[in-house]
């Protein structure tokens, strides 16, 4: 999977490359890793003590003590499960953000060779299982909380596409996938972000957008509609054997997936073998 990732993102970085090597420094980088360091240090403070432990239970009957350190253990308990889903987050987040650095370090070296990236590691050696985190879908189950504001910066965003100002609608979904990351809707937004670019004349721009998504989450619940518009893209962009690739993969990452006959009708279009 990486080696298909790190192949599409090096076909769509391609047009863009001496623009990025100019607009961005090893300085710009250093600045990106000294955020993370400083987020692993608040996540080393968690670990240290404020001396503040101790349940009082002395001169309480035995029923009293039972109760105080039932509640106690029940604070604690609900304390540590929101340290734990804090945490994975920031690993996940963490592990992506270097990721990303690691790829736009290839960039900046003369002979460093995309495709030859390996896997990184997860950050700090946590794995991160699906089930720790909120799945980024969008839902109408009340019991998916959403940050204040958060469906009406959606709804904003969406009223935009639709009337068709598509400079406006993405920059609008840019700015909601940085205000809410791991939302329900965030990957729904890098989706419609791709989708109003293409609308402005930027197909580079989308393709990257849609790419985004998939790297993102490449098992997520849109992955397989970015995959698909992935390859959508690329085609328009000339490049049609990496289109029809991109294009094949859809059913075979996400066989029952509606995407699937969307991408399989994009490759007849295509003429592809």
């Amino acid at each position: 999977m990486r080696r298909f990732i790190c192949l599409v993102i090096a076909l769509v970085a391609m047009p863009v490359a001496v623009a990025a090597q100019s607009t961005e420094t090893l300085a710009d980088i250093r600045q990106e890793l000294s955020v993370l360091y400083v987020e692993v240090q608040k996540l080393n403070r968690e670990l240290s003590t404020t001396g503040g432990a101790g349940t009082a239970t002395g001169g309480q009957s035995l029923l009293d003590r039972v109760n105080t350190i039932e509640s106690e253990l029940a604070r604690l308990t609900a304390k540590t499960e929101e340290l734990e889903l804090r945490i994975a987050r920031v690993v996940k987040d963490g592990s992506n953000r270097i990721g990303d650095l690691e790829f736009r370090l290839c960039e900046l070296e003369a002979n460093c060779d995309i495709g030859q990236l390996s896997e990184g590691t997860t950050l700090g050696g946590v794995e991160v299982s699906e089930g720790a985190l909120p799945i980024t879908q969008p839902s109408d189950d009340p019991a998916v909380e959403m940050a204040v504001g958060e469906k009406a910066d959606f709804d904003r965003a969406e009223e935009a596409l639709a009337a068709g100002n598509w400079a406006e609608a993405a920059e609008m979904f840019a700015a909601f996938r940085a205000n809410y990351p791991g939302g329900p809707l965030t990957d729904q937004a890098g989706i419609m972000r791709g989708d109003a670019l293409e609308g402005a004349g930027d197909l580079t721009g989308a393709a990257r957008a849609y790419l985004d998504v998939f790297s993102a989450a490449p098992e997520g619940p849109m992955a397989a509609d970015a995959l698909y518009n992935l390859g959508r893209a690329l085609g328009q962009l000339g490049q049609t054997e990496e289109a029809c690739v991109t294009l094949s993969e859809v059913g075979v990452r996400f066989p029952g997936s509606d995407a699937v006959l969307e991408a399989q009708s994009a490759r007849q279009n295509l003429g592809c073998p």
